[in-house]
Parts: C-alpha cells; sequence; structure tokens
C-alpha cells in the first residue's frame, strides 16, 4: 500500500505536469526554461538604440521575459538597513543579441570610517522563469488547458552563470546581509555585471542604530508546513536514506533562517486523506496491528526526524498532523493480510477511540521521555467543530495538559479556551477580547491564507510585494504570525512548470527544488522581518516616552486591511509603511 501511494502520487504529479523531466534538474547546473507560449514584438525591441541594457529595478515586479522593460531606476541603489537586516532588489538585463555567458561580480561595501561588509555578504543571483497561470476558481481550478498560460519570474537560481537569448529579460536578485555587529554609516560597492563587456552598478546601504536579532529570536510565529517525501521523490534518492536527509538539511536549515518556529510532523499516513492532495505524505509513527490483533508502535523514525529538524533550528514547536483526516481514513500496516490497510472513523464512536487511545497512551510518555511533550500539539486542520469536541475529549483523557493546534475556516469560539494554537482564515476575525487573552497568556494566534484568496496570495503571478503585505496584515490585526499550508510539495517540475489541475499556480509550493529560493519566499521573509522592526520600534519608543512616533507608526500598520487591497496595490501601501520605520 506504502508503494502504491507513493507512485500513484508521482503519477499525478507527472500527468498533472506532462513535461520532459529533463528540462529541471534539481541540483546546481543550468536547466532549460520551457518555450515562452507569448509572442515577442520584435518590433518592440528593434526599436532599442543599444544592444545591451542593465539598470536596477523593483523587486515588486515580476517582468515578463519577452518586453522590453520600462524603468525609472538607473545604476545606483540606495537603501536603508537595521544592523542585522537583509536587504534586497533586482536588476535587470535586457538584450537586443544573445550573450553567451552572463555573470556577476560584486565587491565588499566600505563606509566612509573604512568598515566594511565582506563581499561574501553581498549576493547577486539570477531569477528564472517558470510557467504560471491565473487565478480562477481558486480551489476549483480546472484542467491546465483551460487558462492561458504564460512565463513568471519566480525561482532564484544557484548557478553563477547561464546564457541569455537575444530579445530577452534577464532579471538578478541582489541582496545585502548586514552582519549584527557593523557600525552605523553609508557603505557603498559594486555590482559588476559582466555580458558583452561589462556594466558597474553602485551600492550604496545606509546601516541604522538599531539592530535585528537573530531568525532564532524572532517573535513572530512562521509555520510553512515541510514535507520530507517530495525532497526524497525530487532527488531520486531513496525515502529516509542517509542521502535523503543529508538533502533535507539544505532545505530546513534555510527555512530555519526565516524564522520557522515549527517541525511538521505526521503520525497518520496521508493525513490529508487519499484524495485530497496530490503527493506521498507518510507517517512517522509505523502502526502495525499484529496477528494476535494486539497493536504494535513504532516511534523510531518520528525520534530520528524530529530530532534532525531540530538540529537544523527549527525547535520551538512540533505540530503533529492528524487525527482527523480529511476523508477520515487511517492507514496502518495490518500482520494477517501483510500489507497496508485503510478502515474509516468517526471522531466521537467507541471504534475511534479503541483505534486512537492506545496509540496515544504509548506516544505521551514518548514525548515525556524526550523532553519535547510541552511543545507537542496534535493538529487538525479545518475539521468540524463536532469532530474538535470528540479529539479534545479524548486527549484531555489521556493528559490534561496536551496541547491542540487548529487551522479553520470557520472560527469556533466554544472550543477557543481548548486550542493552544489557533490559526484563522485571513477572512476570519477573533474576537478582540479573546485575541487579547490568547496574547496574554502567550497562545499562538496566527491567520493562513490559502486557495480560496485571490489577494494577498503566493501564487506564482500574485505580485511579490502581496507576501511582504502579510507581515504587516499580522501586525494590524494583532496576530502572532502567519502560516502558510505548502512550502515544498512540488508538481513534477516546480522549475519550469508552477501549474496543477486543482489549484492555481504556485499555491503548493514558496521554495524550489535544489534548494533554491524564490521572490516570492524572499519577499514573504521580507515581511516577517518588517513585523519585528515594527515591534522592536514600538518598544524602544515606549521606553522613550515619544507618543508621536508610537502613534505614527500605529497609523502606519493599521491602513494593512484586506479591503483596502481591492484598490491600493501593496506594493505601495508596503513601501511608504517601509519608510515611516526608516524614520526612526
Amino acid at each position: 500500500m506504502k508503494a502504491f501511494l507513493y507512485f500513484a502520487a508521482c503519477f499525478f504529479c507527472l500527468t498533472a505536469n506532462a513535461q520532459d523531466l529533463s528540462y529541471s534538474k534539481p541540483g546546481k547546473q543550468f536547466y532549460k526554461e520551457l518555450p515562452n507560449p507569448v509572442k515577442t514584438d520584435l518590433a518592440e525591441w528593434a526599436k532599442l538604440t543599444q544592444d545591451v541594457t542593465v539598470r536596477y529595478a523593483s523587486d515588486n515586479i515580476k517582468y515578463p521575459k519577452e518586453k522590453v522593460p520600462t524603468v525609472t531606476a538607473g545604476w545606483n541603489w540606495e537603501v536603508k538597513a537595521w544592523k542585522g537586516e537583509k536587504v534586497q532588489t533586482q536588476v535587470l538585463v535586457w538584450t537586443k543579441k544573445n550573450i553567451p555567458t552572463l555573470r556577476c561580480e560584486v565587491s565588499a561595501l566600505v563606509s566612509e570610517k573604512g568598515s566594511t561588509i565582506a563581499a561574501k555578504n553581498v549576493k547577486a543571483a539570477f531569477v528564472r522563469y517558470t510557467m504560471s497561470d491565473v487565478f480562477d476558481g481558486g480551489c476549483s481550478h480546472g484542467p491546465q488547458n483551460k487558462y492561458d498560460s504564460f512565463l513568471v519570474a519566480d525561482p532564484i537560481d544557484i548557478i553563477d552563470k547561464l546564457p541569455v537569448d537575444a530579445n530577452t529579460v534577464q532579471p538578478i536578485w541582489l541582496s545585502v546581509e548586514v552582519p549584527a555587529n557593523t557600525p552605523e554609516g553609508k557603505y557603498t560597492g559594486t555590482l559588476t555585471v559582466v555580458a558583452d563587456k561589462k556594466y558597474e552598478l553602485k551600492i550604496t546601504v545606509a546601516v541604522l542604530k538599531h539592530t535585528l536579532p537573530p531568525p532564532s529570536q524572532w517573535k513572530y510565529d512562521f509555520d510553512i508546513w515541510q514535507y520530507p517525501a517530495p525532497i526524497a521523490r525530487i532527488h531520486d534518492v531513496p525515502l529516509w536514506s542517509e542521502e535523503h536527509f543529508k538533502l533535507m538539511r539544505g532545505y530546513y536549515t534555510y527555512l530555519a533562517n526565516a524564522g520557522q518556529k515549527v517541525v511538521t510532523a505526521n503520525i497518520i499516513e496521508q493525513p490529508w486523506g487519499l484524495d485530497h492532495v496530490h503527493f506521498d505524505d507518510p507517517s512517522l509513527v509505523t502502526w502495525t496491528k499484529k496477528k494476535n490483533g494486539t497493536w504494535d508502535y513504532d516511534f523510531s523514525k518520528f525520534d530520528r526526524y524530529v530530532s534532525f529538524v531540530m538540529s537544523c533550528g527549527i525547535n520551538q514547536r512540533i505540530n503533529c498532523y492528524s487525527m482527523i483526516t480529511w476523508d477520515l481514513s487511517f492507514i496502518y500496516y495490518d500482520e494477517t493480510m501483510g500489507k497496508n490497510n485503510t478502515i474509516k472513523l468517526k471522531p466521537g464512536t467507541q471504534e475511534y477511540r479503541d483505534f486512537w487511545l492506545p496509540m496515544l497512551t504509548r506516544f505521551t510518555a514518548f514525548l515525556k521521555t524526550k523532553g519535547w511533550f510541552s511543545k507537542t500539539t496534535i493538529a487538525m486542520d479545518e475539521r468540524p467543530v463536532e469532530s474538535m469536541q470528540a479529539v479534545i475529549a479524548l486527549l484531555k483523557e489521556i493528559d490534561p495538559a496536551w496541547k491542540i493546534a487548529l487551522a479553520g475556516d470557520t472560527y469556533h469560539p466554544e472550543i477557543e479556551k481548548d486550542i493552544y494554537d489557533y490559526c484563522l482564515a485571513s477572512y476570519l476575525d477573533f474576537d478582540d477580547t479573546v485575541l487579547k487573552q490568547r496574547r496574554v497568556a502567550g497562545k499562538p494566534t496566527t491567520y493562513y491564507t490559502a486557495c480560496p484568496e485571490e489577494y494577498p496570495n503566493g501564487y506564482t503571478f500574485s505580485p511579490p510585494a502581496e507576501n511582504t503585505w502579510l507581515g504587516w496584515h499580522a501586525a494590524a490585526k494583532g496576530l502572532t504570525g502567519y502560516l502558510f499550508w505548502a512550502y515544498n510539495t512540488w508538481v513534477a517540475n516546480p522549475l519550469i512548470d508552477s501549474r496543477w489541475r486543482r489549484y492555481p499556480a504556485g499555491e503548493l509550493f514558496q521554495f524550489y527544488p535544489g534548494p533554491r529560493t524564490s521572490i516570492r519566499f524572499e519577499k514573504l521573509v521580507e515581511g516577517i522581518r518588517d513585523f519585528e522592526k515594527i515591534r522592536i520600534l514600538k518598544e524602544y519608543l515606549a521606553k522613550q516616552g515619544n507618543q508621536k512616533g508610537l502613534a505614527e507608526i500605529d497609523e502606519a500598520v493599521a491602513g494593512f486591511q484586506l479591503g483596502k487591497l481591492k484598490t491600493i496595490p501593496a506594493a505601495e501601501m508596503v513601501s511608504k509603511a517601509k519608510a515611516i520605520l526608516n524614520k526612526f
């Protein structure tokens, strides 16, 4: 049964993205993008007076590959940064002729007083194009051929050179990480783009007096669910092998450095059911019904995996999925049958209790032995209140200290006090009194976006600033953070084709194989940094008694409401608010 699920999942991926796998490879080498379905206006390119142009551009725009860009920025990037902060922008290269090899060189940044930001902290990476579609129907998205498709800039590559075709645009993602011990001052350096000749662009970073702590100390509750099996599949290595764990470290370390707080840990096979997802999602707990009718539960895989993820820096909480699968199907290994078996059980019934009670009793003891019980929750996703009440009662019977997590598309006030980690869909709200009580109690209280929302969202076609906007919205609502369900539930060839038959393109992942980050993910983390800066500045201004400054920040944050996105672009809102933060 396990093998069937694994290969069935791969089949669905492949049929959803019927492309030649040779197009994209997850390793560190050049891969071809898909042919552009949008026709290039050659007359537009012919009007250009020079063969190659290099300019700074907005990092909040995904520039079409085939269209001559209209940018107003020049050759100098000026930005303000806190100590410990990462800042980023975009550079465009557009060319009338083929460039056999495009590469970048960066220098150290040096202040007026001779202090430096080392060149290793300045990174220039090529942005690649993947196939996307449009929002239409959300979670009821239809077949790929129903929609217009186009290439969109999103994956940020890990290669140091590439060829560029004539009459195309090649974006470059430029970032500067300012070490926490950097003295205040204005730092300047250069980015040199080597194309048909060398193009030198100036970098100017004004380092301010404030310090952003390391991600491990951020207060923002960032929870993007991780999936180990797709990493094994995309890299073609055995699941749970040494190679698999070695590969996972790069993905999870990057996620830890984004401020991720939670280990996603399955305690049952396919916790979203058999038909709700397209990917293999195995359990970290092995359930075995023995020939004599007794049960055996093996937690060794859970132990190894959770310990590993914690060693990558994701170590504050463990959310275990799930006691309520989407189709109420539960998979276990049956010794008598010699294979996996599936049964359906309704929460609250005696059969459900008989199935879960022995495992949970053993699991509770195991977690206490590891010292993990206090940071572990049993987590559910969009489940009915009656089912939640049955699970809560069963868990509290085993140990009243059990914690529960819920991401809900309906708010259930009757169980709110029983939910430790409570996340609501973006279009729902907690009662103000409840929200205040939860913050005082230190309970994670967050929101999420998914396929029903056209905006704000992180589809491959979404405006990049919408992902940054999410952090500001959490601050505006008084929430502790944000949840997204899919870090890496990849389709067959995400680097070249981000579409899937059921959801809008990119809904299934924010990160790419390689590991490769993305414009979407970098902008998401930018919003988390902004949330932290808001928090730190408000504490700083409160100690100073600067009520005017506090009011100015509160006014800027308060504007980040869902309704305003209908008429005001996220980039405009974020840009204005950032300017206010940088005043202090």
